[in-house]
C-alpha cells in the first residue's frame, strides 16, 4: 500500500512560534476514512481549531512530488478530500498513476482531471510502468490485431514505431512510458 502522509501545520500557531509551530505529527492519510478524524487527531495534539488554529496549511508532505504543487497554501481537507476522490490513498495503480501524471503535469491539471472525473479520472491514462519505447512499440503492435511471426519480429524496429506512435500522446518519464490519450 502507498504511504502519503502529512504534517499540519497552523499559521496562527506558526507565527506565535508556541508548541504547535512545527505543525502536528506525521499523519498517514491512509489510516483516516474522513477528514473529522484528521481533526479528531490534530484535537488529541492539542490544536484549537476554533481559535489560533483554525487556518491550517500541509507543512510537510510524503508520498507526493514536493514540488508540484506550492503545499503552504493548500489546505489539508481539501488534499485529502481530493485523493479520496480520485482513489488513490488505498489504490496502489491509482497512486503510481497520479505520481507518474504528475510527473509531465502540475497538480492543477490532476486536480481538474478529478473535479471533472471524479475516481474516474483516469479513464484516457495508461501508465506503461517499466516500459522503454520499444515495449511500447510492440504493446501498440500487439494492440491493434497484429499477428507478427516470429521470424520477423528481428525485422521490427519496435523502439522506433513506439515513439513514432508516442509523438502523438505518450511520453517517456523515469519509470516508464505514459500515454495520455486527450
Amino acid at each position: 500500500m502507498n504511504n502519503i502522509s502529512i504534517v499540519i501545520g497552523s499559521w496562527g500557531s506558526y507565527n506565535e512560534c508556541n508548541n504547535r509551530a512545527l505543525g502536528s505529527k506525521w499523519l498517514d492519510l491512509s489510516d483516516y476514512s474522513s477528514y473529522e478524524e484528521i481533526e479528531d487527531e490534530l484535537k488529541k495534539e492539542g490544536f484549537d481549531l476554533e481559535g489560533i488554529d483554525e487556518e491550517l496549511f500541509i507543512q510537510d508532505i510524503d508520498g507526493l512530488p514536493s514540488d508540484c504543487c506550492n503545499w503552504d497554501y493548500t489546505h489539508p481537507k481539501d488534499l485529502f478530500e481530493l485523493l479520496q476522490e480520485a482513489d488513490v490513498i488505498d489504490n496502489d495503480y491509482k497512486y503510481d498513476l497520479m505520481n507518474a501524471y504528475l510527473e509531465v503535469r502540475n497538480f492543477d491539471d490532476f486536480k481538474q482531471l478529478v473535479n471533472d472525473n471524479g475516481s474516474r479520472w483516469d479513464d484516457d491514462i495508461h501508465y506503461y510502468k517499466g516500459y522503454d519505447w520499444s515495449d511500447y512499440g510492440r504493446e501498440m503492435f500487439d494492440c491493434c490485431g497484429y499477428q507478427i511471426p516470429e521470424q520477423i519480429e528481428n525485422f521490427i524496429d519496435f523502439e522506433a514505431y513506439g515513439k513514432y506512435m508516442g509523438d502523438y500522446y505518450a511520453e517517456e518519464i523515469s519509470t516508464g512510458i505514459l500515454e495520455i490519450v486527450r
